[in-house]
């Protein structure tokens, strides 16, 4: 069922590549199959990849956990080496040039980052609870994260976080995940208010803490109530914020101080430090947003988060035309062949980043339903393989897989709707691109290799 699931993904991919750089000329003859047309480069990279699919099943399943790191080095050292002699691309040096083909490092590191991971979580003597093995671990992640931030490439690079998954379900801490999500949640916020209603909004948060720590004491919830009505008042009119402010830390030290007379003595001392460390990134991320990045960075985040502040016609231009596209299709669709708005070269990327649109535009919601359909049946497949596993090593592989898959997925189609920053993620064996299919190629071929019937009950 996955091998079939791979290649109806495939095919449709390559459909909607046809579909994208189809032109009336197409019918005069098989132009559309030469090399020098999307589709054309695309066919011979599937040949390619169904090849290395064959090639990489019939390897033994021994050979990858055994070199595991070994590949993964291999990983790195292209990642070094694209920064030496890569070719820059739209402003990032990403990519090996061969005529006129072209190779991304960063997806075979994927691939040897997820062996690596899975390899190192799988040795008996690793527990994710000791901090020695939590940093060997994030190590793993964080070296091909930085080398590919350098080229520089935030979406290759923020795939690798999909790692963390892994780790959590291999025992990492949930306070960590807890800590991390609240504090990007607070820097994207950061990005978008001002510092001053974000301190205040984090204060009040505090003192409500506070309060029901002391839920018994009538006055005491009399002047915290009375607090919180005066900062929501100043939240959308903060003409005396300064002085709110102020007094608002007072409330927060007096109640911290009978939290702790009343013995609630763990929530006397983490309220403050919270509200401390929280208002620090958010003044970290405003700072951070108006002097370190450039105004095209600033612009795909008020793209994402604040599309009020963005042009129509300029930054925010990309978005709305992709947004149009898939709204066009409507139910049904326009037909397979017969997108306007794609057609017409409105949508940027169409082949690539945007190839979401244009099954939106000419498939309409059964199309794009049936599609996130399909991924989610190689998701929950994978699941499946990953748990009947007994070789820790198989069910790492499986769960690093997965987790890589998921957030392409969940990137690729947010960005084309404006729920996401576009960030430049392909949809995994959709877009068009040599180097992503051979990526998820070799991924699932071993996967299956992995599973392999012979193989599951092995230890």
């Amino acid at each position: 069922m996955t091998f079939s699931l791979y290649l109806a993904m495939v095919g449709i991919g390559w459909l909607m590549i046809y579909t994208v750089g189809y032109s009336e000329d197409y019918s005069k003859g098989f132009s559309h199959f030469m090399f020098e047309t999307q589709v054309g480069k695309q066919t011979i990279w599937i040949g390619i990849a169904f090849a290395v699919f064959l090639f990489t099943y019939i390897i033994d399943r021994k050979f990858w956990e055994t070199f595991a790191y070994p590949i993964y080095g291999v990983g790195l050292v292209l990642l070094v080496a694209v920064l030496i002699f890569g070719r820059e691309i739209k402003g990032a040096t990403s990519w090996f040039a061969f005529g006129s083909f072209t190779f991304q490092p960063s997806e075979f590191a994927k691939f040897g980052t997820a062996l690596a991971m899975a390899a190192y979580l799988s040795t008996y003597r690793v527990n994710l609870r000791q901090l020695r093995h939590q940093v060997l671990a994030l190590g793993l992640i964080l070296v091909p994260t930085g080398l590919i931030l350098l080229q520089p490439d935030a979406g290759s690079a923020l795939v690798f976080l999909s790692f963390l998954m892994l780790m959590y379900r291999e025992g990492f801490p949930a306070n960590v995940y807890i800590l991390g999500f609240t504090s990007i949640v607070l820097l994207l916020l950061g990005f978008v208010y001002p510092p001053g209603q974000l301190l205040l909004g984090l204060g009040l948060l505090g003192l409500l803490a506070l309060l029901f720590g002391l839920r018994k004491g009538r006055l005491y919830w009399l002047l915290g109530w009375g607090g919180l009505a005066a900062g929501v008042i100043l939240f959308f009119k903060p003409a005396h914020l300064l002085y709110f402010a102020g007094g608002l830390g007072g409330l927060l030290l007096i109640f911290s101080v009978v939290n702790w007379v009343k013995k609630n003595t763990q929530l006397a001392t983490l309220v403050l430090p919270v509200v401390l460390y929280g208002a620090m990134l958010v003044y970290v991320s405003d700072f951070t947003f108006h002097n370190f990045l450039k105004p095209h960075q600033q612009d795909r985040i008020n793209v994402w988060l604040n599309p009020a502040k963005c042009d129509r016609q300029g930054s925010l231009y990309n978005v709305l035309q992709s947004k149009m596209a898939i709204g066009s299709g409507g139910l049904q669709g326009k037909g397979f062949l017969e997108g306007t708005l794609t057609k017409g070269n409105f949508v940027p990327e169409q082949s690539t980043d945007f190839i979401f649109c244009t099954i939106g535009e000419e498939q309409g919601f059964v199309g794009t339903f049936a599609i996130i359909g399909l991924f989610l049946l190689l998701l929950l497949r994978i699941v499946t393989i990953a748990e009947r596993q007994r070789s820790a090593f198989a069910k790492c592989y499986a769960y690093g897989v997965l987790g890589i898959l998921f957030v392409h997925i969940v990137v690729n189609i947010g960005m084309t709707m404006g729920l996401m920053p576009i960030i430049g993620i392909p949809l995994p064996l959709i877009s068009k691109g040599g180097s992503s299919l051979l990526g998820f190629t070799v991924m699932i071929a071993v996967l299956l290799k992995l599973d392999g019937s012979r193989h599951r009950n092995s230890v």
